[in-house]
């Protein structure tokens, strides 16, 4: 293993992820996490939470540090996932689901609701398109929507912006439903 990430926050405050040095995996940066939590607020205890395209699994350790009561990472590269698994032993993490599929096809078949989604699919992708359809059913009323981009994000009618930024070329939004 490579790379390694730092965890801001929570329980498990200054401890490092390791996952597999790959051009495709780019964690969420530090400050770019700090700023998203401080918009959630510290807490996310009782939380259920689903990190979509986990990578690193940054966002989903954050959440589960920070008292999410269930943080669901899906990775579809089995050597990343492994990476996950390891990280969740290492920090005795045992409210985490590890899901080692394809995202688009996860999203597509799972009927379980989230107080709060990352969403961070690989730049360039134009996965979004895709999945803005199948996003709004999985999450709770009054649940939040974390996207990451490589470029300026417009988002659909019934989403709405609660916050956005940008961190050199990461643009970021936190978004909630209007579930009419």
């Amino acid at each position: 293993m490579d790379n390694r990430v730092r965890i801001i926050g929570g329980d498990w405050r200054s401890r490092v992820i390791r996952f597999p040095g790959r051009f495709d995996v780019r964690p969420t940066p530090d400050r770019v996490r700090e700023t998203l939590f401080n918009w959630l607020g510290q807490s996310l205890y009782g939380k259920t939470c689903l990190d979509l395209f986990a990578g690193s699994g940054a966002l989903g350790f954050e959440a589960a540090s920070r008292g999410a009561e269930k943080v669901v990472m899906v990775e579809q590269n089995r050597d990343i996932a492994d990476a996950i698994r390891e990280n969740a032993q290492m920090l005795e993490c045992d409210h985490l689901d590890l899901v080692c599929a394809d995202a688009l096809k996860f999203i597509s078949a799972d009927s379980r609701v989230y107080d709060l989604i990352f969403l961070d699919p690989p730049f360039g992708m134009n996965y979004l398109p895709q999945l803005w359809p199948m996003l709004a059913p999985r999450l709770a009323r009054g649940g939040r929507l974390y996207v990451e981009s490589g470029e300026a994000l417009e988002v659909p009618p019934g989403w709405i912006v609660l916050k956005s930024g940008k961190a050199g070329k990461v643009h970021y939004r936190l978004l909630s439903h209007d579930h009419e």
